[in-house]
């Protein structure tokens, strides 16, 4: 049932995002031909009357589209049919694509306004004093400290959490310092000498932390749901170009390792599986709104040519520019996804396996 409820999430949100191109096309007035729920044979099909648009729930219902009349570069084009895309102004055209990734943005405001004034999950240093990891070559781990450890002084002083632990520490870089360590029912004292980090004693270790449910005012809520959602975009481009700095993939998750992530949290309960919805939603309007081909992005900087040079792009050099993005983006989605499959099989190591049973 996990599973389910997180395929039906996931689609939900891509729902979402071309709901948002769809209702955007019709108040511009051009003519939707089709809204589909997912892939494969269509097993159920309605047109409201007088609608032009057919509204199709498919054998496989995972993921959306919606066909814009026009809207495909390499589509041939009335040039004069009032209900296309390309004979639509210039700001009907910009909205009709701003409106997928803005969907999913307002999506992921709603979930958080309304996770915040039920139920807001924030995570708080746990107390005691419990080491959860430690930086290698740092004091503490070469003083013989490890996870799991409970610190209960530093220097004579009682400590109850890592606020505590970092008060006493901050002004004792290069002073040896006694800390009280709880390790099971065993207590041991151990002499470190914290180094200077950015002019403060520092030991490096991180503190582990437990998870508290809490209210937020309405005032509160609502200025959470209109900065987290930007301040989750920073950190995502951050971290691209960090792996675009370091040319790796592995910090990248396909809709397998997404759907795994999502599982794990459903299986927490229902306000952290509503935490990494809200996570994929904003996910998904900002990588649609990236600059390259065949997204969202990519339509908006041809449209920005065309505001900024009164004219617009060839259309045969951006049906040729979207095809290649597009064909770049699935051989890229092909590769993480079997990455992603291969780690549900990973290799067994039978020769070590056989060395430490010799051992």
């Amino acid at each position: 049932m996990d599973w389910i409820y997180v395929i039906l999430g996931i689609s939900v949100l891509v729902i979402v995002h071309e709901a948002g191109h769809y209702f955007a096309a019709r108040a511009s007035g051009m003519r939707v031909t089709r809204f589909s729920i997912g892939f494969g044979p269509a097993i159920f099909r309605y047109q409201p009357q007088g609608s032009p648009t057919v509204f199709q729930l498919c054998l496989i219902p995972l993921l959306a589209y919606v066909a814009v009349s026009g809207m495909n570069p390499s589509e041939e084009v009335d040039p004069n049919d009032p209900e296309i895309y390309p004979n639509k102004g210039l700001f009907a055209r910009t909205a009709t694509v701003f409106a997928g990734p803005f969907a999913n943005y307002l999506a992921a405001s709603i979930m958080i306004f309304f996770l915040a004034v039920l139920s807001w999950p924030e995570s708080v240093p746990a107390e005691p004093m419990e080491i959860s990891d430690l930086e290698n070559d740092f004091p503490a781990k070469n003083a013989g400290l490890k996870p799991g450890d409970i610190v209960l002084e530093a220097n004579g002083e009682k400590v109850r959490n890592i606020e505590d632990l970092s008060r006493i520490t901050k002004p004792r870089a290069g002073k040896p310092t006694r800390y009280l360590i709880q390790r099971g029912e065993e207590k041991k004292t151990y002499t470190i000498v914290p180094i200077s980090r950015n002019n403060r004693g520092f030991i490096g270790v991180s503190p582990k932390y437990t998870v508290i449910y809490r209210r937020l005012q309405v005032g509160d809520a609502v200025t959470k749901a209109v900065m987290l959602p930007f301040n989750m975009s920073v950190a995502n481009l951050i971290g691209i170009a960090t792996l675009i700095k370091e040319r790796s993939t592995e910090g990248i998750a396909g809709p397998v390792g997404i759907a795994k992530i999502a599982k794990a949290h459903a299986e927490k309960g229902l306000a952290d599986f509503v935490q990494v919805m809200i996570w994929i939603s904003i996910a998904l309007g900002m990588f649609n709104l990236l600059p390259l081909p065949a997204l969202d992005g990519g339509r908006l900087v041809f449209l920005g040519f065309e505001a900024v040079t009164r004219k617009r792009a060839n259309e045969r050099i951006e049906a040729v520019i979207h095809t290649a993005g597009l064909l770049f983006f699935l051989g890229l989605l092909v590769l993480i996804t079997w990455r992603d499959i291969a780690q549900f099989f990973p290799e067994t190591d039978t020769r070590h396996e056989q060395t430490n049973a010799r051992e």
